[in-house]
Protein backbone atom coordinates (compact mmCIF):
# COMPACT_ATOMS: atom_id res chain seq x y z
CA UNK A 1 0.00 0.00 0.00
CA UNK A 2 1.22 3.52 -0.80
CA UNK A 3 1.67 5.62 2.34
CA UNK A 4 0.41 8.95 1.12
CA UNK A 5 1.61 10.84 4.18
CA UNK A 6 5.24 9.79 3.69
CA UNK A 7 6.07 12.67 1.35
CA UNK A 8 4.79 15.97 0.12
CA UNK A 9 1.60 15.62 -1.89
CA UNK A 10 -0.11 18.08 -4.17
CA UNK A 11 -3.85 17.74 -3.60
CA UNK A 12 -6.39 19.55 -5.74
CA UNK A 13 -9.44 20.55 -3.70
CA UNK A 14 -12.61 21.18 -5.72
CA UNK A 15 -15.86 22.86 -4.67
CA UNK A 16 -18.25 22.64 -7.59
CA UNK A 17 -21.40 24.78 -7.74
CA UNK A 18 -24.15 24.80 -10.34
CA UNK A 19 -22.59 27.67 -12.34
CA UNK A 20 -19.25 28.13 -10.60
CA UNK A 21 -16.19 26.18 -9.57
CA UNK A 22 -13.71 26.92 -6.78
CA UNK A 23 -10.40 25.13 -6.50
CA UNK A 24 -7.23 25.14 -4.47
CA UNK A 25 -3.98 23.27 -4.93
CA UNK A 26 -2.46 22.39 -1.56
CA UNK A 27 1.02 21.16 -0.69
CA UNK A 28 0.45 18.77 2.22
CA UNK A 29 4.05 19.04 3.47
CA UNK A 30 3.67 22.73 4.32
CA UNK A 31 -0.15 22.82 4.36
CA UNK A 32 -0.04 25.89 2.15
CA UNK A 33 -1.93 26.78 -1.01
CA UNK A 34 0.21 26.74 -4.15
CA UNK A 35 -2.70 28.10 -6.18
CA UNK A 36 -6.37 28.94 -5.85
CA UNK A 37 -9.07 29.99 -8.23
CA UNK A 38 -12.69 30.80 -8.87
CA UNK A 39 -14.47 30.16 -12.16
CA UNK A 40 -17.78 31.97 -12.53
CA UNK A 41 -20.58 32.17 -15.10
CA UNK A 42 -20.15 28.67 -16.47
CA UNK A 43 -22.31 28.21 -19.56
CA UNK A 44 -22.69 31.94 -20.13
CA UNK A 45 -21.20 33.88 -23.07
CA UNK A 46 -18.66 35.57 -20.79
CA UNK A 47 -17.09 33.24 -18.26
CA UNK A 48 -14.52 34.53 -15.76
CA UNK A 49 -11.50 32.75 -14.29
CA UNK A 50 -9.73 34.46 -11.39
CA UNK A 51 -6.59 32.50 -10.54
CA UNK A 52 -3.91 33.18 -7.92
CA UNK A 53 -0.50 31.59 -7.58
CA UNK A 54 0.80 31.31 -4.00
CA UNK A 55 -2.17 33.21 -2.53
CA UNK A 56 -1.62 35.13 0.68
CA UNK A 57 2.15 35.29 0.30
CA UNK A 58 4.58 38.00 -0.80
CA UNK A 59 4.92 36.09 -4.10
CA UNK A 60 1.20 36.14 -4.88
CA UNK A 61 0.31 36.73 -8.53
CA UNK A 62 -3.10 36.91 -10.16
CA UNK A 63 -4.43 35.94 -13.56
CA UNK A 64 -7.89 36.94 -14.79
CA UNK A 65 -9.30 35.50 -17.99
CA UNK A 66 -12.65 36.29 -19.56
CA UNK A 67 -13.83 33.90 -22.24
CA UNK A 68 -16.70 31.49 -22.88
CA UNK A 69 -16.45 28.56 -20.47
CA UNK A 70 -19.27 26.25 -21.58
CA UNK A 71 -19.26 23.74 -18.74
CA UNK A 72 -17.43 22.35 -15.71
CA UNK A 73 -15.12 20.20 -17.83
CA UNK A 74 -13.99 23.24 -19.81
CA UNK A 75 -13.55 25.19 -16.57
CA UNK A 76 -11.43 22.51 -14.92
CA UNK A 77 -9.35 22.10 -18.07
CA UNK A 78 -8.75 25.85 -18.10
CA UNK A 79 -7.72 25.80 -14.44
CA UNK A 80 -5.36 22.90 -15.14
CA UNK A 81 -3.81 24.79 -18.06
CA UNK A 82 -3.24 27.92 -15.96
CA UNK A 83 -1.67 25.91 -13.12
CA UNK A 84 0.63 24.15 -15.62
CA UNK A 85 1.54 27.30 -17.58
CA UNK A 86 5.22 26.90 -18.61
CA UNK A 87 6.07 30.45 -17.54
CA UNK A 88 3.89 31.23 -14.52
CA UNK A 89 2.42 27.88 -13.52
CA UNK A 90 2.93 25.88 -10.32
CA UNK A 91 2.72 22.45 -11.98
CA UNK A 92 4.99 20.84 -14.54
CA UNK A 93 2.10 18.67 -15.80
CA UNK A 94 -1.24 17.22 -14.73
CA UNK A 95 0.41 14.16 -13.18
CA UNK A 96 1.81 16.42 -10.44
CA UNK A 97 -1.68 16.35 -8.92
CA UNK A 98 -1.52 13.25 -6.76
CA UNK A 99 -5.05 13.28 -5.33
CA UNK A 100 -8.29 15.22 -5.61
CA UNK A 101 -10.54 16.10 -2.67
CA UNK A 102 -14.14 17.09 -3.38
CA UNK A 103 -16.49 19.06 -1.20
CA UNK A 104 -19.89 17.32 -1.22
CA UNK A 105 -22.67 19.11 0.62
CA UNK A 106 -24.85 16.18 1.71
CA UNK A 107 -23.86 12.64 2.57
CA UNK A 108 -27.11 11.66 4.25
CA UNK A 109 -26.78 8.69 6.60
CA UNK A 110 -24.81 6.75 4.00
CA UNK A 111 -21.55 8.56 4.80
CA UNK A 112 -20.39 8.75 8.40
CA UNK A 113 -17.01 10.06 7.25
CA UNK A 114 -15.11 11.08 4.13
CA UNK A 115 -14.88 8.35 1.51
CA UNK A 116 -12.73 7.28 -1.41
CA UNK A 117 -14.72 7.69 -4.60
CA UNK A 118 -15.54 4.59 -6.60
CA UNK A 119 -18.62 3.38 -8.46
CA UNK A 120 -20.34 2.39 -5.20
CA UNK A 121 -19.68 5.79 -3.61
CA UNK A 122 -20.91 7.59 -6.72
CA UNK A 123 -24.16 5.61 -6.62
CA UNK A 124 -24.62 6.40 -2.91
CA UNK A 125 -24.08 10.13 -3.51
CA UNK A 126 -26.63 9.97 -6.35
CA UNK A 127 -29.19 8.64 -3.87
CA UNK A 128 -28.69 11.70 -1.63
CA UNK A 129 -29.71 14.15 -4.37
CA UNK A 130 -33.29 14.53 -3.00
CA UNK A 131 -31.73 15.78 0.26
CA UNK A 132 -29.66 18.47 -1.50
CA UNK A 133 -31.14 18.97 -4.99
CA UNK A 134 -29.37 22.31 -5.55
CA UNK A 135 -25.90 21.21 -4.48
CA UNK A 136 -25.21 17.48 -4.83
CA UNK A 137 -25.80 17.29 -8.62
CA UNK A 138 -23.15 19.99 -9.14
CA UNK A 139 -20.79 18.24 -6.71
CA UNK A 140 -21.25 15.01 -8.69
CA UNK A 141 -20.51 16.83 -11.94
CA UNK A 142 -17.21 18.03 -10.48
CA UNK A 143 -16.34 14.49 -9.42
CA UNK A 144 -17.09 13.03 -12.87
CA UNK A 145 -15.06 15.69 -14.66
CA UNK A 146 -12.09 15.37 -12.29
CA UNK A 147 -12.04 11.58 -12.68
CA UNK A 148 -11.80 12.04 -16.44
CA UNK A 149 -9.10 14.72 -16.29
CA UNK A 150 -7.01 13.09 -13.56
CA UNK A 151 -7.60 9.34 -14.05
CA UNK A 152 -4.49 8.33 -12.11
CA UNK A 153 -5.21 10.51 -9.08
CA UNK A 154 -7.31 8.94 -6.30
CA UNK A 155 -10.42 10.99 -5.51
CA UNK A 156 -12.02 11.53 -2.12
CA UNK A 157 -15.42 12.99 -1.16
CA UNK A 158 -15.56 15.11 2.00
CA UNK A 159 -19.10 15.75 3.21
CA UNK A 160 -20.40 18.85 5.00
CA UNK A 161 -22.72 16.59 7.00
CA UNK A 162 -20.31 13.82 8.04
CA UNK A 163 -18.87 15.48 11.16
CA UNK A 164 -22.37 15.71 12.65
CA UNK A 165 -23.14 12.01 12.20
CA UNK A 166 -22.04 11.51 15.81
CA UNK A 167 -25.12 13.40 17.05
CA UNK A 168 -27.30 11.13 19.22
CA UNK A 169 -30.83 10.27 18.07
CA UNK A 170 -32.36 12.62 20.67
CA UNK A 171 -30.57 15.49 18.91
CA UNK A 172 -31.19 14.59 15.27
CA UNK A 173 -34.79 13.37 15.23
CA UNK A 174 -37.75 15.64 14.55
CA UNK A 175 -41.00 15.13 16.47
CA UNK A 176 -42.75 14.05 13.27
CA UNK A 177 -44.30 10.68 12.40
CA UNK A 178 -41.36 8.27 12.66
CA UNK A 179 -42.26 6.80 9.29
CA UNK A 180 -41.04 9.99 7.60
CA UNK A 181 -37.56 9.27 8.91
CA UNK A 182 -37.72 5.63 7.83
CA UNK A 183 -39.18 6.32 4.38
CA UNK A 184 -37.60 9.65 3.41
CA UNK A 185 -34.68 10.23 5.75
CA UNK A 186 -36.33 13.23 7.42
CA UNK A 187 -34.00 14.17 10.29
CA UNK A 188 -31.43 16.79 11.24
CA UNK A 189 -28.07 16.38 9.49
CA UNK A 190 -26.22 19.64 10.16
CA UNK A 191 -23.80 21.46 7.86
CA UNK A 192 -20.50 23.37 7.94
CA UNK A 193 -19.09 20.16 9.42
CA UNK A 194 -15.75 20.56 7.64
CA UNK A 195 -15.31 24.01 9.19
CA UNK A 196 -16.42 22.96 12.67
CA UNK A 197 -14.04 19.98 12.62
CA UNK A 198 -11.13 22.12 11.44
CA UNK A 199 -11.52 24.87 14.04
CA UNK A 200 -12.05 22.32 16.81
CA UNK A 201 -8.70 20.72 15.98
CA UNK A 202 -7.03 24.13 15.79
CA UNK A 203 -8.58 25.10 19.15
CA UNK A 204 -6.99 22.02 20.70
CA UNK A 205 -3.61 23.20 19.37
CA UNK A 206 -4.18 26.68 20.77
CA UNK A 207 -5.12 25.28 24.17
CA UNK A 208 -2.32 22.67 24.05
CA UNK A 209 -4.72 19.92 25.04
CA UNK A 210 -5.90 16.72 23.30
CA UNK A 211 -9.13 17.24 21.36
CA UNK A 212 -10.54 14.18 23.11
CA UNK A 213 -10.48 16.05 26.43
CA UNK A 214 -12.22 19.21 25.24
CA UNK A 215 -15.79 20.45 25.21
CA UNK A 216 -16.23 23.29 22.72
CA UNK A 217 -18.92 25.54 21.31
CA UNK A 218 -17.92 26.58 17.79
CA UNK A 219 -19.68 29.44 16.01
CA UNK A 220 -19.31 29.55 12.21
CA UNK A 221 -20.73 33.00 11.52
CA UNK A 222 -20.80 34.14 7.92
CA UNK A 223 -23.44 34.67 5.26
CA UNK A 224 -24.43 31.15 6.25
CA UNK A 225 -24.14 30.55 9.97
CA UNK A 226 -24.25 27.60 12.34
CA UNK A 227 -23.20 26.76 15.87
CA UNK A 228 -21.98 23.36 17.04
CA UNK A 229 -21.69 21.66 20.43
CA UNK A 230 -18.57 19.47 20.46
CA UNK A 231 -18.02 16.97 23.27
CA UNK A 232 -14.58 15.36 23.41
CA UNK A 233 -13.99 16.10 19.74
CA UNK A 234 -17.38 14.82 18.54
CA UNK A 235 -20.36 16.84 17.35
CA UNK A 236 -23.32 16.22 19.65
CA UNK A 237 -25.61 18.98 18.38
CA UNK A 238 -25.71 21.75 15.80
CA UNK A 239 -28.12 24.46 14.75
CA UNK A 240 -28.79 23.60 11.11
CA UNK A 241 -31.24 20.83 10.43
CA UNK A 242 -32.22 18.69 7.47
CA UNK A 243 -31.23 21.62 5.27
CA UNK A 244 -28.96 24.66 5.78
CA UNK A 245 -32.08 26.80 6.28
CA UNK A 246 -32.56 26.18 10.00
CA UNK A 247 -30.86 27.53 13.12
CA UNK A 248 -29.59 31.06 13.66
CA UNK A 249 -30.56 34.04 11.49
CA UNK A 250 -28.33 34.26 8.42
CA UNK A 251 -27.62 36.72 5.64
CA UNK A 252 -30.68 35.89 3.55
CA UNK A 253 -31.96 32.73 5.29
CA UNK A 254 -34.66 32.82 7.93
CA UNK A 255 -33.21 30.37 10.45
CA UNK A 256 -35.64 28.63 12.79
CA UNK A 257 -39.28 29.66 12.40
CA UNK A 258 -42.67 28.44 13.61
CA UNK A 259 -43.88 26.20 10.73
CA UNK A 260 -47.34 27.70 11.18
CA UNK A 261 -45.99 31.03 9.97
CA UNK A 262 -44.95 29.43 6.68
CA UNK A 263 -48.43 27.94 6.16
CA UNK A 264 -50.08 31.24 7.07
CA UNK A 265 -47.98 33.20 4.55
CA UNK A 266 -48.62 30.59 1.86
CA UNK A 267 -52.39 30.84 2.36
CA UNK A 268 -52.50 34.63 2.63
CA UNK A 269 -50.21 35.27 -0.35
CA UNK A 270 -51.22 32.28 -2.44
CA UNK A 271 -47.56 31.27 -2.69
CA UNK A 272 -46.41 27.99 -4.21
CA UNK A 273 -43.79 25.81 -2.53
CA UNK A 274 -41.15 27.29 -4.85
CA UNK A 275 -42.17 30.83 -3.93
CA UNK A 276 -42.08 30.06 -0.22
CA UNK A 277 -38.64 28.48 -0.69
CA UNK A 278 -37.42 31.65 -2.42
CA UNK A 279 -38.65 33.86 0.41
CA UNK A 280 -37.14 31.73 3.17
CA UNK A 281 -33.82 31.16 1.39
CA UNK A 282 -33.14 34.45 -0.40
CA UNK A 283 -35.36 37.21 0.95
CA UNK A 284 -35.26 36.65 4.70
CA UNK A 285 -32.61 36.78 7.44
CA UNK A 286 -30.73 40.04 7.90
CA UNK A 287 -31.69 41.13 4.40
CA UNK A 288 -35.37 40.60 5.10
CA UNK A 289 -35.24 42.65 8.30
CA UNK A 290 -33.24 45.68 7.15
CA UNK A 291 -32.52 45.28 3.43
CA UNK A 292 -28.83 44.37 3.81
CA UNK A 293 -26.99 41.14 4.54
CA UNK A 294 -23.59 42.80 5.05
CA UNK A 295 -22.90 43.04 8.77
CA UNK A 296 -20.43 45.91 8.26
CA UNK A 297 -23.18 47.97 6.65
CA UNK A 298 -25.66 46.94 9.35
CA UNK A 299 -23.32 47.99 12.17
CA UNK A 300 -22.70 51.38 10.52
CA UNK A 301 -26.39 52.01 9.97
CA UNK A 302 -27.27 50.93 13.52
CA UNK A 303 -24.62 53.26 14.95
CA UNK A 304 -26.13 56.11 12.89
CA UNK A 305 -29.57 55.50 14.40
CA UNK A 306 -31.21 53.24 11.78
CA UNK A 307 -33.81 51.31 13.81
CA UNK A 308 -34.24 48.46 11.35
CA UNK A 309 -30.49 47.90 11.16
CA UNK A 310 -30.31 47.93 14.96
CA UNK A 311 -33.16 45.41 15.10
CA UNK A 312 -31.35 43.12 12.65
CA UNK A 313 -28.16 43.38 14.69
CA UNK A 314 -29.97 42.67 17.96
CA UNK A 315 -31.94 39.72 16.55
CA UNK A 316 -28.78 38.17 15.10
CA UNK A 317 -26.95 38.41 18.43
CA UNK A 318 -29.99 37.25 20.42
CA UNK A 319 -30.39 34.04 18.41
CA UNK A 320 -26.67 33.24 18.63
CA UNK A 321 -26.72 33.69 22.41
CA UNK A 322 -29.80 31.46 22.69
CA UNK A 323 -27.95 28.58 21.06
CA UNK A 324 -24.71 29.28 22.92
CA UNK A 325 -26.61 29.06 26.20
CA UNK A 326 -28.39 25.88 25.16
CA UNK A 327 -25.11 24.22 24.22
CA UNK A 328 -23.37 25.34 27.41
CA UNK A 329 -26.09 23.54 29.36
CA UNK A 330 -26.13 20.51 27.05
CA UNK A 331 -22.36 20.02 27.41
CA UNK A 332 -22.29 20.72 31.13
CA UNK A 333 -18.73 22.04 30.93
CA UNK A 334 -17.29 24.21 28.18
CA UNK A 335 -13.55 24.73 27.77
CA UNK A 336 -13.67 27.21 24.91
CA UNK A 337 -16.00 29.25 22.74
CA UNK A 338 -14.64 29.51 19.19
CA UNK A 339 -15.60 32.15 16.60
CA UNK A 340 -14.87 31.56 12.92
CA UNK A 341 -15.90 32.46 9.32
CA UNK A 342 -16.35 35.97 7.91
CA UNK A 343 -18.30 37.60 10.76
CA UNK A 344 -16.85 35.41 13.48
CA UNK A 345 -13.27 36.16 12.45
CA UNK A 346 -13.49 39.83 11.43
CA UNK A 347 -16.27 41.40 13.51
CA UNK A 348 -15.13 42.26 17.06
CA UNK A 349 -18.42 44.02 17.84
CA UNK A 350 -20.44 40.87 17.19
CA UNK A 351 -18.05 38.82 19.33
CA UNK A 352 -18.26 41.39 22.12
CA UNK A 353 -22.05 41.45 22.11
CA UNK A 354 -22.31 37.65 21.94
CA UNK A 355 -20.24 37.41 25.15
CA UNK A 356 -21.59 40.48 26.95
CA UNK A 357 -22.79 39.82 30.50
CA UNK A 358 -21.58 36.21 30.55
CA UNK A 359 -18.93 36.77 33.21
CA UNK A 360 -20.98 34.84 35.84
CA UNK A 361 -20.78 31.84 33.49
CA UNK A 362 -17.01 32.03 33.14
CA UNK A 363 -16.80 33.99 29.86
CA UNK A 364 -14.66 37.13 30.14
CA UNK A 365 -13.51 38.89 26.96
CA UNK A 366 -10.40 41.07 26.92
CA UNK A 367 -11.58 44.09 24.94
CA UNK A 368 -8.12 45.06 23.77
CA UNK A 369 -7.34 41.56 22.50
CA UNK A 370 -10.78 41.34 20.89
CA UNK A 371 -10.10 44.48 18.86
CA UNK A 372 -6.53 43.52 17.91
CA UNK A 373 -5.22 40.99 15.44
CA UNK A 374 -6.42 39.92 12.04
CA UNK A 375 -5.98 36.74 10.08
CA UNK A 376 -4.41 34.54 12.75
CA UNK A 377 -5.68 32.17 15.40
CA UNK A 378 -5.72 33.94 18.75
CA UNK A 379 -7.17 34.02 22.24
CA UNK A 380 -9.38 37.05 22.99
CA UNK A 381 -10.49 36.10 26.49
CA UNK A 382 -9.06 37.64 29.65
CA UNK A 383 -6.60 35.56 31.75
CA UNK A 384 -9.25 35.00 34.43
CA UNK A 385 -11.83 33.65 31.93
CA UNK A 386 -12.65 30.03 32.82
CA UNK A 387 -14.06 29.54 29.32
CA UNK A 388 -11.44 30.53 26.77
CA UNK A 389 -12.70 32.64 23.86
CA UNK A 390 -10.82 31.97 20.62
CA UNK A 391 -10.89 33.43 17.12
CA UNK A 392 -9.74 30.84 14.59
CA UNK A 393 -9.81 31.48 10.82
CA UNK A 394 -11.44 28.52 9.16
CA UNK A 395 -9.74 26.71 6.30
CA UNK A 396 -12.16 24.23 4.79
CA UNK A 397 -9.92 23.55 1.78
CA UNK A 398 -7.03 22.54 4.04
CA UNK A 399 -9.36 20.35 6.09
CA UNK A 400 -10.56 18.65 2.89
CA UNK A 401 -6.91 18.03 1.93
CA UNK A 402 -6.17 16.62 5.40
CA UNK A 403 -9.17 14.30 5.25
CA UNK A 404 -8.19 13.23 1.74
CA UNK A 405 -4.80 12.09 3.07
CA UNK A 406 -6.48 10.34 6.02
CA UNK A 407 -8.80 8.39 3.73
CA UNK A 408 -5.99 7.36 1.39
CA UNK A 409 -3.90 6.15 4.32
CA UNK A 410 -6.74 4.25 5.98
Amino acid sequence: MIWYGSKSMKILVINCGSSSLKYQLIDTATETALASGLIERLGEPRGILTHKNRPGTADESQTVREEPIPDHEAGLRLAQAVMADPVAGVLSNASDIQAVGHRVVHGGEAFQASARIDAEAMAAIEKTIPLAPLHNPANLTGIRVARELFPDAPQVAVFDTAFHQTMPPKAYHYALPYAYYEEMGVRRYGFHGTSHKYVAAEAAKQLKRPIGELNLVTAHLGSGASICAIEKGRSVDTTMGMTPLGGVIMGTRVGNIDPGVVMYIARQKGFSVAEIDRVLQKESGLKGICGSNDMRDIHARAAAGDERARLAEEMFIHRIRQYMGAYFFALGRVDALVFTAGIGEHDPLTREKCCQGLEPYGVVVDQEKNQAGRGEARRVSAPESAVKVLVIPTNEELEIARQTVEVLNA
